[in-house]
Formats: C-alpha cells, structure tokens, sequence
C-alpha cells in the first residue's frame, strides 16, 4: 500500500511542476537569414561593392569569350579552304584561347567567392550581435535562424533589418 501511495504522490507532484512550467510561457522569436543578407542596407552596400569590384573582370570574360567564339566559327567557316598545317595551327589557337578563358573564369570565380565570403561575414557578424541585443533587451528565450515552419507572431526578421539598417 505504500509503494501506491508514494506513486501517486510523485505523480501527483510531477503534475505540479509540470503545469508551473507550462505556466511560464516561453518567448521565442525567429529570424530569416536571408532575408536579412537581401534587404539589409550593410548586405545592399556589399552586394553594390561587389560588383564595382568584380564587374570590369566580369566585362572582360564575356568580351574573351565573344572573341573566342568569333574565331571559332571563322575557322569554321574557313576550314575547307585552309591548308592542313594552318587548320591545325587555328585549332590549337582556339583550344589555347579556350583553356586560357576557362582558366580566368574559374580564377574570376574563386576571387569573387572569396570577398563575397568576406563581406558576408561581416554583415553576418553584426546581424548576429544585432540579434543578441534584440534578444537581450526583450528577454527572449529563444532566437532561431532559418527554420521550416515558423509562425509570423515569432518572425523578427524585420526588426533585426531595421535595427541593423538604423547602425552606422
């Protein structure tokens, strides 16, 4: 009989804990990270700076890899009428200028993805210290990044935009 009474007790006393838990409402918030990489003014400003930096490289491929179509189809074209020697010697030209573009548009690419990591980080790190003062001062109990489902009532993705926005 006792074994029964120390049962109940302890289920008895798990529902109390259990609802004076319960009685505490977590506060949770939620915040879209790429969202805030797309419309914060600091991820505008990199973006922008970006493509000053990497634009004229950019230009300069598309112009590589116009010319080395045009040599191309002039081979093409002139095939029929070119010696055997001189056909080979354009079609090393234009596998040469091909291998020379693919080589610059990977180092293009690598460069590009380097400083974009760059001044993600830094937009990253003060989203993130934004974050942490939001969660501060508000006292919330839990900020997730980049869930599947979330519900509007916990997205403070917009006042971390703003808060960020509103930095200098």
């Amino acid at each position: 009989m006792s074994k029964l009474l120390q049962s109940a007790a302890l289920a008895a006393s798990m529902m109390v804990a259990t609802s004076a838990v319960q009685a505490q409402e977590l506060k949770i918030g939620y915040v879209n990270s790429e969202r805030v990489l797309r419309e914060a003014n600091l991820a505008k400003t990199a973006q922008i700076k970006l493509e000053t930096e990497f634009g004229k490289r950019e230009k300069d491929l598309r112009d590589l890899e116009a010319k080395l179509r045009g040599a191309a189809e002039k081979l093409e074209k002139d095939a029929p009428t070119l010696s055997e020697a001189e056909r080979n010697r354009r079609q090393r030209d234009v596998v040469e200028q091909e291998r020379d573009l693919q080589r610059k548009r990977r180092e293009w690419q690598e460069d590009l993805t380097q400083r974009k990591n760059e001044e993600l980080s830094v937009v990253v790190e003060r989203a993130n210290k934004v974050i942490k003062q939001i969660f501060d001062a508000e006292k919330y109990d839990l900020i997730l990044q980049d869930a599947i489902h979330f519900s509007a009532r916990v997205d403070i993705t917009k006042k971390v935009i703003d808060a960020l926005n509103a930095q200098k």
